[in-house]
């Protein structure tokens, strides 16, 4: 027998499925599910209630010679405060405040299973966070599988964390205290930059992590899931084919396939959060308890009836106000 669905859940995937649900995905179709995500994303946020926040978009270039975007959402009033500092100040008063009022950041990748998803689509679950926490944040606009593949998604967040610690100063920000963070495909990229920044000693503070795919192992069907999890097994089918090929690399590093680390020794403190019913729950686990193998804190979440991506799907039901509140407070401690 499956496990339970939340109630309010279930009410809110009854009347979006109506008379015509969709048809299962197929895996290795990454075409109908980017245009999914597409087409699905401003309908969820269309009624959000989206706080007023900054927004820059500044433009870098990879490794590898391309040119990504890198979304800059900030608190109004701390937006405020700069432009009256700069116009009261000289610069070289301005500096020193600014020095001395540096504050943390989150660098954060988007969710699409790694073959979907814009910065535009999560921009609205984003400025709840920075309004709710004070704590900007930077979005990287990396390139999507498989026009790209391998490593070249974890290049382009690690471009953005770089980045965000070069222009520290300039934007306020204490480059001791930057996290990363991620939903989904983009959890997975989160924890592939720490790993990587681990490796090239560049600190990272935390790690915030919302059901993350973390592990490119194929899993069988559970039962005890039930039908609301039945996509999630062809995506992640679809999101590692893309990124690795047909075989799905079994020699894959860990700074592409984050289960693959055999040593989580330095990484940073993380927060991890995964629904009962999710088919990522057991490898989520799983990295919470190698975290705690290797003596690195780890705040581990299992939420009762809900599924993948919950959260963007119903944001009013009753569960989510406290996780949310979670998630700013792990914010703010920063």
């Amino acid at each position: 027998m499956p496990l339970p669905l939340d109630p309010e859940l279930a009410a809110v995937f009854a009347a979006s499925a109506g008379d015509n649900p969709p048809a299962p995905l197929v895996p290795g179709d990454w075409k109908t599910w980017r245009e999914a995500v597409a087409a699905t994303y401003p309908l969820l946020t269309a009624g959000l209630d989206v706080p007023d926040v900054g927004h820059q978009v500044f433009t870098t270039t990879t490794e590898d010679g391309a040119r990504i975007d890198l979304h800059w959402f900030t608190p109004v009033a701390e937006r405020k405060t700069a432009e009256r500092e700069a116009a009261e100040r000289e610069a070289a008063e301005r500096e020193a405040t600014e020095r001395e009022a540096a504050g943390p950041a989150a660098l954060h990748a988007h969710g699409g299973g790694l073959v979907a998803g814009q910065v535009e689509h999560f921009a609205p679950f984003l400025a709840r966070y920075v309004a709710a926490s004070g704590v900007p944040i930077l979005s990287v606009e990396y390139r999507l599988a498989p026009e790209v593949t391998g490593q070249t998604l974890t290049d382009d967040v690690y471009t953005g964390l770089t980045w965000l610690i070069d222009n520290a100063e300039e934007l306020g920000v204490d480059p001791a205290r930057i996290a990363v963070m991620g939903e989904s495909a983009g959890a997975t990229l989160a924890v592939t930059t720490a790993i990587r920044a681990r490796d090239a000693g560049v600190r990272v503070a935390r790690q915030i992590l919302i059901y993350p795919l973390l592990d490119n192992r194929v899993v069988e069907p559970d039962p005890e899931l039930g039908p609301a999890s039945a996509d999630m097994y062809a995506l992640k089918v679809t999101a590692w084919q893309s990124v690795l090929g047909d075989g799905h690399a079994d020699d894959a590093p860990a700074t592409i396939v984050p289960a693959r680390l055999k040593d989580h020794t330095g990484l940073p403190p993380a927060y991890l959060e995964v629904g009962e019913l999710e088919i990522l729950r057991q490898e989520t686990i799983d990295y919470a308890q190698r975290l705690w193998a290797a003596g690195v804190s780890a705040e581990l979440h299992v939420l009762p009836g809900l599924t993948h991506g919950w959260d963007h799907f119903a944001p009013a039901i009753g569960i989510h106000a406290g996780v949310h509140a979670r998630r700013v407070a792990v914010l703010r401690s920063l």
